[in-house]
């Protein structure tokens, strides 16, 4: 367990007026759980919104489930209520508009009238196409990219992915409202708990469809339809979107060497987590993505838990989807179930309608 962590009680969703099994990868069943079981808190953070917002920040290591949890809290409260912004993808977006002219100077034009900073506007954007391999992207500029984003958002509460993203962007954090000119409205410290373990499986087992892109988990989220590859002796996951035209969905280069691809950066993400979680007066939320085994049925409901997937040929030949609860060890060796998306996504609901009243 991390220090962080240690100040949190492990979050309790089992509500036990609440009987039904809901198949939380249904939109209305899931709605329905919602409702069933935070509706209270739902109904009091759909208030708050009619006239207030807020800015949390989502601290997670790599593929702890960031954007899925925002794409929840958007899903809950609508698109029109909560804003979700990736500073990754805000960077990406701004280096795509250097290839159009208009988009370009549309950039150009609105850094030079809000960017401040040690280096010009020229040079930021050099560093951004990657023609500086000295000059790193400098937190001033990316402020002010984040700024952009906002402008396209007003009256949203706001999850934002991705900043601070380094240890000495921690205090711009702490007065980003300010340096945006947004509202004196609450802002919040999210950190998601993920085992390694979790983090390794779905980087391993992760797999897109080539033509929509849409992600999947050959391991802990298939599609409907399988096939097997009878050469490569191997299953693999067919789209479930009919413009794809039954695509065979595809690892990425890299993937199947999981976690240690990315463990200097998993280093950071927790030495980030620790320095932010160590600030005081701001408050700050633990969603863990685990529950030890032994806990496992006081805190939470089965159909909560993340299964584990495994396939085999029937005689016909076709696929069989077998299904079964997935056991991993967490950070201390203790034996886990891993938690489905919307569990995590309710605790952050409760806990951000205990913060904001």
């Amino acid at each position: 367990m991390k220090d962080y962590e240690k100040d949190f009680s492990i979050f309790k969703t089992k509500v036990e007026r609440v009987t039904k099994k809901f198949n939380l990868s249904d939109p209305r069943e899931r709605a329905e759980y919602f409702q069933a079981k935070a509706g209270t808190e739902i109904a009091k953070l759909k208030k708050y919104l009619q006239n207030n917002t807020f800015i949390v920040y989502l601290l997670g290591k790599k593929n702890s489930g960031k954007g899925t949890y925002s794409k929840l809290m958007k899903e809950i409260f609508g698109g029109d209520k909560i804003g979700h912004i990736s500073v990754g993808d805000i960077v990406r977006d701004a280096h795509a508009a250097m290839e159009d002219k208009t988009k370009k100077d549309e950039l150009i034009d609105y850094l030079e009238k809000n960017y401040r900073g040690y280096i010009s506007v020229d040079e930021a954007i050099r560093a951004l196409l990657g023609r500086s391999t000295k000059t790193l992207l400098p937190t001033e500029f990316i402020l002010a990219l984040i700024k952009m984003e906002i402008s396209k958002m007003p009256r949203q509460a706001l999850l934002i992915d991705g900043f601070p993203r380094e240890t000495d962007q921690v205090s711009y954090a702490l007065f980003l409202r300010d340096l945006i000119d947004f509202r004196e409205d609450r802002d919040i410290f999210v950190a998601i708990s993920t085992p390694e373990a979790v983090i390794d499986e779905r980087m391993k087992f992760r797999v897109i469809c080539p033509i929509c892109h849409t992600p999947r988990n050959l391991k802990l989220f298939p599609t409907n339809k399988v096939g097997y590859d009878k050469e490569k002796k191997e299953f693999y996951l067919i789209c479930d979107n009919q413009q794809c035209g039954g695509a065979r969905m595809v690892g990425k280069e890299g993937d199947e060497l999981g976690i240690e691809t990315v463990r200097e950066r998993l280093e950071l993400d927790d030495k980030l987590i620790e320095k932010a979680f160590s600030l005081h007066g701001i408050p700050k939320i633990l969603l863990r993505n685990s529950i030890p085994v032994s806990l496992a049925k006081e805190y939470v409901d089965d159909y909560e838990l993340t299964p584990e997937y495994s396939y085999e040929l029937d005689e016909s030949g076709g696929v069989k989807i077998l299904e079964k609860p997935w056991i991993i060890k967490d950070d201390d060796g203790v034996d886990s179930y891993s938690l489905l998306a919307p569990p995590v996504a309710l605790s952050l609901v409760k806990q951000l309608a205990d913060i904001l009243n």
